[in-house]
């Protein structure tokens, strides 16, 4: 699928968010570190680079956001079907 966006893009994306989340709940960056398990200078540098391990951003999304979000990514698009019925509707 074409894009205007790229991984890069997301990432920066990302790295504000969690940045302007932990400004918005008034943490440090200590705080957020105690937090979540996340270690202090690597909050440092991901607010910086935007690199971090998929595991460790959870954990900072977990502490100042919601992952039922993220969740919710790994859901199907696809409508489920449980009758024909269901299958007519949406045709």
């Amino acid at each position: 699928m074409l894009s205007l966006y790229t991984a890069y893009d997301l990432q920066m994306d990302l790295k504000e968010f969690i940045k302007s989340a932990r400004k918005k709940d008034k943490l440090s960056v200590q705080k957020l570190a105690d937090l979540s398990g996340v270690p202090y200078a690597t909050i440092r540098k991901f607010e910086s680079s935007g690199n971090i391990s998929l595991r460790q951003f959870l954990m900072l999304y977990e502490t100042v956001g919601d992952l039922k979000k993220v969740k919710n990514l790994t859901k199907s698009s696809e409508p489920e079907f449980k009758s024909v019925e269901d299958v007519l509707k949406h045709a």
